[in-house]
């Protein structure tokens, strides 16, 4: 069974997924695309509207209350290649309120000639928020792109309270 709930957030509306007790996805927008998202990984698993997926929810509102620390709990399962789940469950390591760039966790996950594996791995995450891939930036300080947007990434991170050298 997949538990899927619409939270409301600063960031705008969330979809959270989850499979057996761990979120699978966390999609920016509403649950018509991420039923078609996670449908793809459970193939004919039934799908049902729920308060609480995995305490995702929860988690991400004492986040988004300032309890950054919140999401570190959460029990995740993760669908990619082998190399998308070393750079995804590394980036779990990045504590709030730190940014890593993308040539850190190259070097951290032992490749460290694949800095643009590492981007894109970091941009197909499917669970953003609680999988940081919002705190990995250039290697300059820049802000590189981010799923959810610029505008998102840049709220999360202050939101941490990083304000990057290069914004105002």
């Amino acid at each position: 069974m997949i538990e899927l709930a619409l939270l409301a957030s600063p960031v705008g509306p969330l979809t959270i997924a989850a499979h057996q007790g761990r979120v699978c996805a966390v999609w920016f927008g509403g649950e018509d695309e991420a039923r078609r998202f996670v449908s793809r990984w459970y193939p004919g698993e039934p799908i049902a509207s729920a308060d609480d997926p995995a305490g995702a929810a929860e988690a991400l509102g004492g986040y988004f209350a300032g309890d950054l620390d919140a999401l570190d709990h959460l029990d995740i399962e993760l669908h990619g290649t082998a190399f998308q789940q070393r750079v995804w469950q590394r980036l779990r390591d990045v504590r709030a309120g730190t940014t890593a760039s993308y040539q850190e966790i190259a070097r951290s996950i032992g490749a460290p000639s694949a800095v643009r594996a590492v981007g894109a791995a970091n941009g197909a995450n499917p669970i953003p928020i609680i999988v940081p891939c919002h705190r990995i930036i250039g290697s300059n300080g820049s802000l590189t792109g981010y799923g959810g947007g610029l505008d998102r990434k840049r709220w999360l991170l202050a939101h941490e309270g990083l304000r990057l050298k290069f914004e105002s």
